[in-house]
């Protein structure tokens, strides 16, 4: 996979296997297509914060590379300050995946950038996956060429995970993670924390790293006092 001189990296456990997809099967499955090179019509997904939009993408990159397809992710958000040139090039590779592509939307050069992607992407019958807040229809790409052009995507919406499906996540989480969280533990994480996945991953994750540097089992009193302390 190309590493980009922009410092952009893939999270290493940001991967299908770990997404949990819940009533998202549909967008998980269009992407492993991508990655695979089974399809070529480009994928939006988009939905709100904490349906891991940036976790699919970093997932079809992942995926694409593992099956032999450069790819390269790139968090628009993130790189916007770099300006549309960071886009050159990017054509060569069999995958993009452009992240928060709703954060440049509006913006004439970007957009000039965008469509020469693109059509230069479709020339090397190479794939494109897309993130955003909103549809195409909602995302305000002044650029009429582009616009068509990525209205033509295929398109799904994300849902948040169910909270009743949230525990259960988490739990296979941490195991992976190979963290020990007991039940008892879990349960009271989950009563105390913001009901959106993508909060308790990050608040299991820091603890994950709170209990290494404590030397500490992550009991209620613990996770209790982590709390108190605003660390959340």
């Amino acid at each position: 996979m190309r590493q980009l001189p922009l410092g952009v990296q893939l999270g290493v456990s940001l991967r299908f296997e770990t997404f949990v997809p819940g009533t998202n099967a549909a967008a998980v499955e269009a992407l492993r297509r991508l990655a695979d090179g089974a399809s070529r019509a480009p994928v939006w997904v988009y939905g709100p914060p904490g349906t891991g939009r940036s976790h699919l993408l970093q997932a079809v990159c992942a995926e694409a590379g593992r099956a032999g397809h450069p790819a390269a992710y790139l968090p628009l958000a993130q790189l916007r300050a770099d300006g549309p040139q960071l886009l050159d090039g990017f054509e060569q590779l069999a995958l993009i995946a452009l992240d928060d592509l709703d954060a440049v939307a509006g913006d004439a050069a970007f957009e000039a950038a965008l469509f020469t992607l693109y059509n230069g992407l479709a020339e090397q019958r190479a794939s494109l996956a897309i993130a955003a807040a909103g549809s195409p229809a909602a995302t305000a790409v002044r650029l009429p060429d582009l616009a068509s052009r990525l209205a033509a995507s295929e398109v799904h919406r994300l849902d948040p995970l169910a909270e009743s499906a949230q525990p259960d996540a988490l739990r296979r989480r941490a195991e992976r993670r190979g963290l020990e969280l007991p039940d008892e533990t879990l349960a009271f994480l989950t009563r105390r924390a913001p009901r959106d996945f993508a909060t308790l991953c990050r608040m299991l994750d820091a603890l994950d790293t709170e209990s290494l540097a404590a030397q500490r089992r992550l009991t209620v009193p613990f996770v209790r006092d982590w709390l108190a302390r605003g660390a959340a």
